[in-house]
């Protein structure tokens, strides 16, 4: 099946499209909601708490890339670049978590 520019104008692709978006539009909402409730949820540790929000959040941010922003589709560069989003992040919270367990840390210097 070829795709080009005639494909992404016919009315059934733009109502499996818009059909998409309000699905993934109505998942957002279901997930805003569990975090909301997740707020109250004790899971034995404060650290824990924010890992699942943390997870739950970028859960929520990559289902607002793929869809609503139209990465689903992009090919190559725009998956190195997230590629190193990704291990930039991944670095920075190594980097708090090691200030964290740091001596100097728990010492109270900082």
């Amino acid at each position: 099946m070829s795709h080009d520019h005639h494909d992404h104008d016919s009315p059934e692709y733009l109502k499996k499209q818009s059909l998409l978006v309000w699905k993934i539009g109505g998942w957002l909402i279901v997930f805003t909601c569990l975090t909301v409730w997740l707020q109250y949820v004790d899971f034995g540790s404060h650290s824990r708490n924010v890992i699942i929000g943390l997870l739950l959040a970028a859960f929520k941010a990559s289902l607002v890339a793929l869809i609503f922003m139209h990465l689903k589709s992009e090919r190559g560069l725009i998956y190195k670049f997230l590629a190193f989003t990704v291990i930039f992040v991944i670095g920075l919270f190594a980097l708090t978590y090691l200030h964290y367990v740091s001596p100097l840390y728990t010492e109270g210097l900082f």
